[in-house]
Order: structure tokens, then sequence, then C-alpha cells
């Protein structure tokens, strides 16, 4: 099917209407350039359909209801509390279905041309859609993204195999599950379900959430134990059959549904980049610069498509310095990027807070009044600067985390110092408070937390 007219010659073609390709087919149009946007299956890509809208709006619900049956100390002592599975399975779609028909409203109100279809590149200035449509472009903007890794042994067969995607659409909350993978996937995915009732397992051949910090997740592991997540370290999954997943420590995990999340791997399938001049590395990323070119001169990519980190955000951005990369000088040259995990707490982190040569301070929730208040003291607020006190990363663990490190990421943008944070009014009382303590701490003159000297 295809919306609107079909352009057979365009300034731009973006191939994937995910969150960084329909931003890049919408600011490229926003420069007056006429745009033809391509996607096989739905607008918004796997962000607003499958995987981080779905995911968070699940992990919300989940927290409503886990708050709603443990809030004794609060006074709140609710004798039954139920969920309805498929009700909550058509919120969450119905919460991606309002978002793709807002994406549709916005390309078509800068006339962008919508096209159904999967791209097909024929040379270096035209593709082919499906459909059998031959696009003549100037400039190419590939958004694709990635797709779930597989695991050998371990393929998905949409019943009891299934990937992150599967897991996000489920219309019953199983009895017992084991998640293999412990990324921002699989906590985020293994915390939900922990809390909507499920006996929840993640198997890690490694440590949990092995690439952040150990103040950080050692509280977030807790956390996970106390819900009654069986976390388990060091171990490989070797079968899996009749409901039961044995290791190879000998151990076995009986679970109803295995959730693949070991990773993503970028999604280049159909593109006959063969026919163009672009080059990908050893793990098939597209190559690009600072411009997001590739290695053709008419072809720009943004995303997972070329590299790490893989989020939703950093397309985004891309997605605005590609469609104006495709026009003018323009370059992805943000000084940092800010990573989530939708835990419990959550984490977030932005910038480098492990570099030895770096000092600093940490302000503990537990001496903050907001948190005390939610009974949600576990956390803190980590800032790492240096010998003129230039702020160079922060890590929060904390609700609200993710709304909070948007200041963090502005502060390392700006070049800010610890005064600059400490000395800006932050509203009371809030959790943002702890961000000016921990400034306020690294400056010695710390208010609400008595450091002795």
């Amino acid at each position: 099917m295809v919306m609107g007219s079909v352009p057979e010659d365009v300034d731009v073609v973006v191939i994937g209407a995910g969150v960084g390709g329909y931003i890049a087919a919408i600011r490229a149009a926003e420069l007056g350039k006429s745009v033809a946007l391509i996607e096989k299956h739905k607008l918004g890509g796997h962000c607003l359909n499958y995987a981080c809208i779905p995911s968070k709006t699940l992990i919300h619900i989940s927290d409503v209801f886990y708050s709603a049956k443990n809030s004794n100390q609060f006074g709140i002592n609710a004798n039954e509390v139920l969920i309805d599975a498929k009700q909550m399975l058509d919120y969450r779609l119905g919460v991606s279905n309002k978002l793709e028909e807002g994406v549709g409203f916005l390309c078509r109100a800068h006339g962008i041309d919508i096209i159904k279809g999967e791209a097909s590149f024929l040379s270096s200035s035209s593709l082919q859609v499906t459909e059998g449509v031959i696009i003549n472009f100037k400039k190419a903007i590939i958004a694709t993204g990635s797709e779930p890794s597989a695991l050998k042994g371990f393929e998905f067969n949409g019943t009891d195999i299934i990937d992150y995607k599967k897991a996000l659409m489920l219309d019953r909350i199983p009895k017992t599950m084991a998640i293999i993978g412990a990324g921002f996937v699989g906590v985020e995915i293994g915390t939900l379900y922990a809390k909507l009732g499920a006996n929840v397992s993640i198997v890690a051949r490694s440590d949990l959430l092995s690439g952040f910090d150990r103040d950080a997740v050692n509280i977030v592991k807790k956390r996970m134990e106390a819900i009654g997540i069986n976390i388990i370290l060091n171990s490989n999954p070797m079968s899996y059959s009749n409901g039961v997943m044995a290791l190879d420590t000998g151990a076995a995990v009986n679970a109803e549904l295995a959730v693949v999340a070991i990773g993503l791997k970028p999604y280049t399938k159909n593109l006959s980049l063969e026919n163009t001049k672009v080059d990908v590395d050893v793990n098939g990323f597209i190559k690009v610069d600072q411009r997001l070119y590739t290695s053709d001169p008419n072809i720009l990519a943004i995303g997972d498509v070329i590299g790490m980190p893989m989020l939703a955000h950093k397309a985004m951005r891309q997605g605005i310095v590609a469609a104006e990369s495709s026009q003018k000088d323009a370059f992805f040259d943000n000084a940092v990027i800010p990573s989530v995990v939708f835990s419990d707490p959550e984490i977030a982190v932005v910038g480098n807070i492990s570099d030895p040569s770096l000092k600093i301070a940490k302000f503990p929730l537990t001496a903050l009044g907001r948190a005390i208040a939610f009974a949600r003291t576990e956390g803190f607020v980590k800032i790492a600067y240096d010998s003129s006190n230039t702020v160079k990363g922060i890590e929060i663990v904390s609700d609200d985390a993710n709304a909070l490190i948007a200041e963090a990421a502005l502060a390392i943008e700006m070049g800010a110092n610890l005064e600059d944070i400490a000395d800006t009014i932050h509203p009371h009382p809030t959790f943002s408070e702890s961000l000016q303590e921990a400034a306020e701490l690294g400056l010695g003159r710390p208010v609400h937390f008595f450091v002795k000297k």
C-alpha cells in the first residue's frame, strides 16, 4: 500500500521509519526538500511499536500493580489486586497505535511521501521498493535499525523460545520465565514480569549489567532478588525442552518461556548495499564519518545500523544531523550520550565516571527528603569532576533517574563545573536536589550530609 503520491525523483529518501528515520525525514522536509520515507512495517519502528515505548508502558503498569499490593507501610491495605493481562496488552498496543498515528500525521503535514515496502538499492542514486516503485534520489539516509541476536540452540520459535518483542506482546502472565542475558533488556523484562507475579530467572554468562558501575548494579541486584528474581551468574544455557533449561553448571531452570535477550545486530537485510559504495565493518555495522556519511557520497546512515551505543535517543539526534548534513555542513559531535536502565531503582549515567584521575562526590539518597518520604532511599548520585571542578560524568541511581540525567548531560555539554550545579536553585522537595547536594559535597560544603573533616 502506498500512502500519498509516489515520487519518481526526490531530494532525500529515508529508509526506515523508526525514531531516527522519521525524524530525519521531517527535518529534511523542514529544510525544503522533497522527501520519501520507506517503511515495511509500522511507522515509529521498533522503538514505538516493539521496544522502548512498549517496555516502559509495561514497566509502569507493573510498578502500579506491585505498589498497590505492597503499600502497607503507608496505611494502604488492598484486599485483592488483580491484573488483567489481556487488558494490559490492549492498553500497551493502544499507546503504540496512538503514537504511530501521530508520526503519520506529522509526516503527512510536512508533505512527506510514506511508502509501504522494503527498499533495495539499485545504484548510488536509485532504489526499488518491493511494490515495484523505483525512487531516484539525490541523498539517501539508511535508518534500518537492528534486530534481536539469536543464540545457537535457542532459535526463536514464537511459542516458548521468544525474543524481547514477543515478550512485550504476551496476553498472559507466565508462571515461570527464564531470561538469557542480563543487560538492559533482560533486567527490564525480568523485573516487570516478576512484579506482575511471574517466577523469573535470569541467566548471565558473566555478571548482571556487566558494563555498569558495581555500586549501582549492587543496589539493583539486591532489589531484584528482594522481589523474587533468581539471578544465575557465570552460567551458560545448554539446552531447553519441555519447560526445562539446562545450564553448563549442571543446574536446571524450570521455565514455560525462554526469552533470549543477548543483544542486537544491525539490520541491513535485502538493502543490496553491494550495488553502492557503502562499506560495513566485520560486525555488519555501516561505517560513517562524523557527518554521518557512508563511504558512498550520496548515502548517509544513522542509529543502530552504524553501531554502539544502540540507543533510540542517539538515533533521534543523528536523524536531525543527517538531514542537515545531507544539505550542508553538520556534524554529530555531541560530547556525551546518556544511558538509562529502567530497573528498580533506575540507573542513569552520562560521561566518564570510571577514570581514576577524576575526583568523585557521592551523595546517598538516605539523606534526601523526598526519597525518605517515598521510602525510596536505595540509591545515590555520583559526580566525577577534574582538578578544576569541571564535571566529567554523572551517575544516578534513583526513581526518576531517567529525567534527572538530562540535566547531567546538559551540564557536561556546556562544560559546567560543580559551582554551576550547586548554585542553581533546584525545586524542593524533589529527587533533582540530589544533583545539587552531590555538587555541594564535591565543593566541601555539604548541607544535608555530614562528612567528618
